[in-house]
């Protein structure tokens, strides 16, 4: 039997949900923020069917934290806050940091364009 890898890339747009936490941290705060956030991913994607991937990413100017995640639906926002035990560990971030949480639906995926491709055209 075959097993199938739960998270890959593919050319082509897919039904993918992204959740986007831009997380400003706290004057000196970004290791903090960043480490609070991990936990949370972790969390989840140890424990929901409904997340994916995510990745996660300091700027380099010691500003903010970013989490891309994705999810399979919509409905699993509802899912992961219905979690008391992910709420908590969520709600910490706010003594680090003010964060703003958006989710996405993909639209369009633009990939480079081949320079080899483009010649023979």
């Amino acid at each position: 039997m075959a097993s199938r890898p739960a998270a890959a890339f593919v050319g082509e747009p897919a039904p993918t949900t992204f959740i986007v936490n831009v997380i400003h941290a706290h004057p000196g705060k970004q290791q903090e923020a960043f480490d609070i956030i991990q936990d949370v991913v972790h969390y989840v994607a140890e424990r929901k069917e409904g997340f994916l991937w995510s990745n996660l990413a300091k700027s380099t100017d010691g500003l903010t934290v970013v989490n891309i995640e994705a999810i399979q639906g919509a409905g699993n926002v509802d899912e992961f806050f219905s979690d008391p035990v992910f709420v908590e560990k969520f709600k910490r971030l706010d003594t680090v940091s003010i964060s703003e949480f958006h989710t996405y639906s993909v639209d369009d995926l633009v990939l480079p364009k081949l320079i080899g491709a483009a010649r023979s055209a």
